[in-house]
């Protein structure tokens, strides 16, 4: 089973910093210049100054966004503005969203959670991690000594036996409460009772986790903890580094879903139209509709079929819009020969591998480059703004291609999942020096 503890959290004292909404953030990386900015003004205790702090001319190695924000965090501990939890808790962690009109309520609890390489215990990556934010995120962790963000982790509980303890406990007591910038209510309890506690840690059982979102965090997490042992700071296996701050919900929470990600390409050599574009998938796919201008019709299309072969493409050039299903998935054992069924027959990777990689290279040529977006809002004004020249609709994978893929050892290519609202930074701080 995963290793999963109660812990003393660090929290913004309300009284020296306002309202909770002005000093939280999303994680690192959802934020652009213009919100970092915006969270900087909000409150000088922002997490974003310590999540992602600005750059500044002369910026060395010895003062530098790292530095800074280390300094931040031992500053407003040592002025109590950030207080350590005197009693070991879950923090009850509820998300009320809105998606395209409908309204969605998600809820899970942060844990200290025991770190194992993956394909050595019972916590599993979904999927494929770059070097660059590794390094981001470890030398903030270097500077910190503080899981600032959470990694969201997934477990199977298709009865909510796990979070049925805390019920009564959250339903008697006011939350703290959040609007962030997307204006997604965010709200959370401390729950303290040890037979809750219990009770809810036992529920987990031999369950295994499935790492939703932060696997560079989680991935830095391990490297920081091999640091740490091979410098003599970590004294035992109850040291603070051998844990990370995790959020863990239900896989069958009615408010956990999965958009879909979007692709929206360019680097081609040529513009092309829905005609070459049908020309180029012909061998493979099926014209199942030509909507004209609608990208609504097709993308509803998609939907009703519900498989992860079909998808809508957007041709700039011309403006139309149409729906095309892949005919036979046997081509992508010739194109993914190393993987799985399961992972040949995920939507992303059948555009990845098939059309963007070999049908398009073959017919148009060029380079595809991929800018991805989630609504399909942003995928008409893209295609309105012709920042693009190809939009390309994805079906979204599964909580059940989750499970399966990663249970097996394998990740899903980059961008198959998009967990939204994302987990909030500032909520609750996890040392990684300290219990």
């Amino acid at each position: 089973m995963a290793d999963i503890r109660a812990f003393r959290g660090f929290r913004y004292d309300l009284g020296h910093v306002g309202t909770l909404s002005d000093v939280v953030a999303p994680p690192y990386d959802v934020i652009d210049t213009a919100l970092q900015q915006k969270l900087y003004d909000a409150s000088p205790y922002n997490a974003i100054r310590l999540e992602l702090t600005r750059e500044e001319p002369g910026d060395d190695e010895n003062n530098n966004k790292y530095t800074r924000a280390g300094f931040a965090l031992r500053e407003w501990v040592a002025a109590n503005v950030i207080q350590q939890d005197t009693s070991r808790g879950l923090y009850v962690y509820e998300q009320e969203y809105t998606v395209e009109g409908q309204t969605f309520t998600r809820r899970g609890f942060f844990a200290r959670v025991r770190l194992e390489p993956f394909g050595q215990g019972k916590i599993y990556p979904h999927e494929q991690t770059m070097s660059g934010p590794k390094e981001d995120r470890l030398r903030l962790y270097r500077a910190t000594g503080f899981n600032l963000s959470p990694i969201f982790g997934l477990y199977p509980d298709s009865d909510g036996e796990v979070f049925a303890p805390l019920e009564p406990l959250i339903r008697s007591a006011p939350p703290l409460v959040a609007r962030d910038h997307l204006g997604v209510i965010n709200r959370l309890w401390v729950v303290t009772d040890s037979a809750t506690i219990s009770k809810v840690i036992g529920g987990m059982g031999p369950k295994p986790v499935y790492i939703a979102d932060g696997h560079h965090r989680y991935e830095t997490g391990l490297k920081y903890l091999e640091e740490r042992r091979d410098a003599g700071e970590v004294a035992d296996d109850e040291a603070a580094p051998n844990f990370c701050l995790m959020q863990l919900v239900g896989m069958s929470d009615p408010g956990l879903l999965i958009l879909p990600t979007h692709r929206l390409v360019s680097g081609l050599a040529a513009d092309i139209t829905a005609s070459e574009l049908e020309a180029a998938l012909s061998g493979h796919f099926d014209i199942l509709e030509r909507t004209g201008t609608s990208a609504q019709a097709a993308w509803e299309h998609v939907q009703m079929d519900g498989s992860q072969s079909a998808f809508a493409f957007g041709t700039v050039a011309d403006g139309q819009w149409i729906v095309a299903k892949l005919r036979d998935t046997e081509v992508m054992k010739e194109l993914a020969p190393d993987q799985s069924d399961e992972w040949r027959g995920l939507g992303v990777s059948i555009l990845h591998k098939l059309v963007l990689d070999r049908l398009l290279r073959d017919k148009v040529s060029g380079t595809p480059v991929c800018k991805y977006v989630h609504l399909l809002s942003e995928a008409t004004a893209a295609t309105a703004a012709k920042s693009c020249q190809l939009a390309c609709l994805v079906p979204p994978a599964t909580m059940g291609h989750v499970e399966r893929i990663a249970g097996h050892g394998e990740k899903m290519p980059p961008k198959s999942t998009y967990f939204y609202p994302k987990l909030l930074t500032g909520l609750v701080f996890n040392s990684l020096k300290k219990d």
